[in-house]
C-alpha cells in the first residue's frame, strides 16, 4: 500500500512544482515585459535626444547658410552700384551662354 499512497503523492507533489512553475514562468515574463518597456523607453529617450541635437545642428546650419547668402547679396548690390556697365555685360553673356545651353536640350 505504500506504493500506492507515494504515487498518489507524488502526483500531489507534481502538480504543486507545476503551479510553483507556472507562477515562475509569469514572473518571469513580467520581468520580461517590465525589461522591454524599460529598454523601449531608454531607446526613446537616446532617439529623442539624438532628434534635438540633429535638430539644433539643422538650425545652426540653416543660419550660417542665411548669413552667407545675405553677405552674397550685399556684395552683389555693392559690385553693380560701383560697376553697373560691367554687371550688365556680365547679366547678358550668362543669358546668352543659358539661352544656348537651353536651346541644344
Amino acid at each position: 500500500m505504500s506504493r500506492i499512497g507515494d504515487t498518489a503523492n507524488a502526483g500531489n507533489v507534481g502538480e504543486q512544482n507545476q503551479g510553483q512553475g507556472g507562477e515562475g514562468i509569469m514572473g518571469q515574463v513580467q520581468q520580461m515585459g517590465e525589461n522591454l518597456r524599460e529598454k523601449g523607453q531608454q531607446a526613446r529617450e537616446a532617439a529623442t535626444q539624438s532628434y534635438q541635437q540633429l535638430r539644433g545642428q539643422a538650425q545652426d546650419y540653416y543660419e550660417q547658410g542665411r548669413e552667407k547668402a545675405q553677405e552674397w547679396e550685399q556684395s552683389l548690390e555693392q559690385y553693380v552700384q560701383e560697376k553697373p556697365l560691367q554687371a550688365v555685360l556680365i547679366a547678358a553673356g550668362v543669358g546668352v551662354v543659358l539661352g544656348l545651353l537651353w536651346k541644344r536640350s
